[in-house]
């Protein structure tokens, strides 16, 4: 997965890619406390821009439906 510049937001697969390794970290048990802390606040910003990203798709493809309706 190629790196992003804290400006840079990724993809939906990006944030999807590194949102799951985030959960195996997590699951594994051997992270401490602090990065815990950390994990689970990049994860929450993952999620968010994977909802972001999923509403907006939804949004453009209930536009095309409507276009093509018109034809």
């Amino acid at each position: 997965m190629k790196k992003k510049t804290n400006t840079e937001t990724p993809s939906y697969n990006e944030a999807f890619e590194e949102l799951q390794l985030i959960v195996v970290e997590i699951e594994s048990g051997d992270i401490s406390v602090d990065e815990l802390s950390e994990k689970v606040k990049r994860a929450t910003e993952l999620i968010r821009i994977c909802k972001h990203k999923l509403h907006s798709t939804e949004d453009h493809v209930k536009e095309i439906l409507k276009e093509l309706e018109k034809l």
